[in-house]
């Protein structure tokens, strides 16, 4: 149970670095149009923003109102709904091509769980797309500095707030259902890699009341954590 709430943390981490380096390298274009681009050139998953901002005086990017689609094969239904992901980085170590972010807050009020009709989830087992194969080889951390020319220094403070979970059956909505998590302003401190989320996985098991036991494979509960993450 904790090792599949931990591998779905993992894909809302790369997620909220991708989105950082795509804010990031955006500075020269930076638009709700671009981003919404970039992020699904990076993905292959349509994304909606409701609001960008970038501080002119400040080292501050804030991302509103962000909703990311599944793929087709999964009916094009929403995947997340992010009211807020606000970052205040280093701007020294971004001259240095280090992402070194000193405050995440991340504000996730809706992720939905879906199965296709062919029986799939879009998280377990076959995983969704994010982000693309490079990334995601046997070092994250090597591979984002390839693919970006950045070396991920870590966050100092991410502050998560996690609304509900959905699970969506397109197949038979009667086993629709869905959980309030209620997570606020948990703090979590020194995020170097997806490792340093343990704790925030156990948490959630322990807030979801059971929600994830009917989803998960206890005989077959996927690779372990440590491979996946290539550690």
């Amino acid at each position: 149970m904790i090792k599949w709430i931990f591998k779905w943390l993992f894909r809302l981490f790369v997620l909220l670095v991708v989105l950082g380096v795509i804010l990031f390298l955006s500075f020269n274009s930076i638009s709700r149009v671009f981003v919404e681009h970039q992020i699904r050139a990076q993905t292959g998953m349509d994304a909606e923003i409701g609001k960008i901002s970038m501080g002119l005086l400040t080292p501050t990017a804030t991302v509103e109102n962000f909703k990311l689609y599944n793929s087709p094969d999964f009916g094009g239904t929403p995947f997340l709904k992010i009211s807020e992901l606000h970052i205040e980085y280093d701007r020294a170590a971004l001259a240095r091509h280090e992402i070194h972010v000193i405050l995440a807050r991340f504000n996730l009020d809706e992720f939905d769980i879906v199965k296709n009709e062919a029986g799939q989830t879009n998280i377990f087992p076959r995983g969704i797309t994010l982000p693309p194969k490079q990334f995601l080889g046997t070092n994250f951390m090597a591979n984002l500095k390839r693919q970006t020319g950045y070396d991920f220094k870590g966050i100092d403070v991410l502050n998560v707030s996690i609304g509900k979970v959905r699970f969506i059956d397109l197949k038979d909505p009667q086993n629709n259902r869905e959980q309030t998590i209620g997570i606020e302003n948990l703090l979590v401190k020194n995020v170097k890699s997806p490792v340093d989320l343990a704790g925030l996985a156990v948490y959630i098991v322990l807030k979801s009341n059971g929600f994830f036991n009917s989803l998960v494979d206890q005989k077959n509960p996927g690779p372990d954590i440590l491979k996946l993450i290539g550690q």
